[in-house]
């Protein structure tokens, strides 16, 4: 179990018959945030809490934090 808070599946089918995928388009720069941060190892860039702590309520995930970061710098 990862002591982190994940982020929700974005292919998880609504109780519409729609993909929240399916609402970005395939130019749109998330998606280029997003394969970038999914291609780093946050650790060796120096963020020191990508390791979660063992005991306290888990925090969010710094790839997730890092690419909400990116998105609004761009915007």
């Amino acid at each position: 179990m990862t002591r982190f808070i994940g982020g929700k599946n974005r292919w998880q089918m609504l109780l519409l018959p729609e993909c929240l995928d399916d609402h970005v388009t395939q130019d749109n720069p998330v998606r280029v945030i997003d394969a970038f941060i999914d291609e780093r190892d946050l650790q060796a860039l120096g963020l020191t809490r990508a390791q979660p702590a063992a005991t306290g309520r888990p925090g969010d995930h710094p790839a997730i934090l890092l690419k909400i970061y990116l998105y609004g710098y761009l915007h």
